[in-house]
Order: C-alpha cells, then structure tokens, then sequence
C-alpha cells in the first residue's frame, strides 16, 4: 500500500496553514515555495482541502488560507479523506464480492485487522498532534539476532 501523493502533500499543506499567520492566512504562493510544489499542483491540493471543509479563505482581496477547524479537531483521517475514498491496505479486503475466496481466506482476517488498525491510527492522529511532533506510533523494541561466532 501507498498513501498517494495528494494525501502526503494535503498533510504538508495543512501543517503550512496551521503554523501561518492566523489573521492574514498563509498565501498559496509561500506553500508553494515552503514545499516545492508547483502551483498548478497545489491548485488541485487546495481545492480538495476547501471542498472537504478543511480551509477557507481569508477575506479581502488578497486572502490567504486558514484552517476551517482547529487543529486538534482535524485528524489525518480527515485530510486524507479529501484525497480519497478510504484506506485499503489490500484490494481483496476492499468489499463483498472482490475476492473469490472471501470465505475460505484464512489471511483475510489478518489484513482487516491490520487495515483497521491503520484507519484507526490515522483517526486518532490530529494536526495539532503533527505540529507538535506527537505522532508517532508506538514502536515495539525490535528483535536482535545475535550472529554466534566460534
């Protein structure tokens, strides 16, 4: 699985308007240049995150982009949606009928599981969280192979 471009710079574009300036909004043309990312490109960016409710403009002629929320009510789940549909880790997982062996799958339950936990990672992550370097999952210590040498 991959999270598309669209979503990662949706993220990266929310973070730039959340630490903007709160009265006069963050120009598209700074996030564009904060990001490297064309203008014609974040023109699409832009109007997903307007369309999905999570910024506006700011008023005056020329207005820059706030957050429609604050920042701890807007989860990554939230701008991912505007990219996308939904989070599918695999494409047998994705709804009755896709996979022939739906019912005899003994590894299906493993892949909803682990899509689950996914969706729910990314419903309990907020912006707030990112600008605060809070994200992160809990990461178990990992193994170590001990090579024995004679």
């Amino acid at each position: 699985m991959k999270i598309n471009t669209r979503t990662r710079y949706g993220l990266r574009t929310m973070v730039e308007i959340a630490k903007g300036d709160r009265a006069k909004g963050v120009f598209q043309k700074d996030i564009a240049i904060n990001q490297s990312l064309s203008n014609k490109y974040l023109d699409q960016i832009i109007h997903s995150l307007k369309r999905a409710d999570l910024i506006h403009n700011t008023t005056g002629k020329k207005s820059g982009y706030l957050l429609a929320r604050n920042p701890a009510e807007i989860t990554v789940y939230d701008i991912h949606r505007a990219f996308d549909q939904d989070i599918c880790l695999v494409h047998c997982i994705s709804g009755p009928g896709v996979c022939e062996k739906q019912e005899t799958c003994q590894a299906r339950d493993f892949w909803g599981q682990l899509n689950n936990l996914v969706i729910n990672h990314f419903k309990s992550v907020t912006l707030e969280d990112i600008l605060n370097g809070k994200a992160g999952l809990e990461t178990p210590k990992p193994n170590v192979f001990h090579s024995v040498h004679p």
